[in-house]
């Protein structure tokens, strides 16, 4: 009996299955831990539609546009630097990238300034190198009027400048395109209003009066005296200065010569100018 107790025991023994000691767990290291969800970025990428962006950003556009072309004369269009502006802004959101941490706003007045200047310097006639020439120019010809408390000469700006005289005028010949006066830009002097130098102009298609009557007072004049004329003379001046024929063609029509027909315009041009003196000052 205790040998099967025994033998039971030793059964039940084996049955048990044999625990082994529990492995040490690794060091879990800054490397091998890995989120478990992709981080957010704090700010999300700037994305907006086209209407969208320009209803946006039109001030800001019209903000940098403004105060380009505070410098400007006035004859510059405002709209074409505006049209600029916002395909610099287009320009500036498709090539915005938001890893560089700057703010798109930041970087859209850049790029909307820089298509700005672009179009100032398409508009320009001028090269840059020129217009340098032209402002250092004008700033010693400034400064030496001052300087004299006159207008300098030729002579005195080659002096001050260091340059001969031929290279100060071919130097004037360069900077020429640079110096030019706009036409409608507004100019106003103390309690006077604002004019352009184009109304100060006259208009060549204006009829002068003045002239105009003076013009028919001296046709009245001329006419009076060429009835004044014998027939003959005054039918050779008829053909001659109203039916443009020639002397030859003048003969040939009344039956006589060539020369008979020059001696009788002589003296009928002689006649009218003796007679119109009294009157046409600029006959005699």
């Amino acid at each position: 009996m205790p040998r099967a107790a025994a033998t039971a025991s030793n059964r039940r023994t084996a049955r048990r299955p044999t625990r082994s000691a529990p492995a040490a767990r690794p060091v879990p290291t800054l490397r091998s831990v890995r989120p478990t969800r992709p981080l957010k970025s704090a700010t999300p990428p700037v994305v907006y539609g086209k209407d969208d962006l320009l209803r946006r950003f039109a001030p800001l556009v019209r903000h940098v546009v403004e105060r380009v072309a505070a410098t400007l004369p006035r004859n510059v269009d405002h709209e074409d630097l505006y049209s600029a502006g916002v395909l610099g802004l287009l320009d500036a959101h498709a090539k915005f990238d938001l890893s560089k941490g700057v703010k798109f706003e930041t970087y859209a007045v850049w790029r909307i300034k820089g298509a700005v200047l672009d179009q100032l310097r398409a508009l320009d006639w001028a090269s840059r190198s020129m217009r340098r020439k032209a402002r250092t120019l004008d700033g010693v010809t400034q400064r030496l009027d001052q300087k004299l408390g006159r207008a300098a000469s030729e002579e005195e700006l080659a002096r001050a400048m260091k340059m001969r005289r031929t290279d100060f005028y071919r130097l004037l010949d360069q900077v020429r395109g640079a110096v030019l006066v706009s036409l409608d830009e507004s100019r106003a002097g103390e309690d006077q209003e604002p004019t352009t130098i184009a109304d100060h102009l006259p208009d060549p298609s204006a009829v002068n009066l003045e002239e105009k009557l003076a013009e028919e007072e001296h046709k009245i004049l001329i006419l009076r005296a060429l009835h004044q004329l014998p027939e003959q003379e005054r039918l050779v001046v008829a053909l001659y200065y109203y039916e443009h024929l020639t002397l030859k063609e003048i003969g040939r029509a009344l039956g006589i010569s060539e020369s008979r027909v020059s001696q009788v315009h002589t003296r009928a041009m002689s006649r009218l100018r003796v007679r119109l003196s009294h009157t046409l000052p600029a006959a005699a």
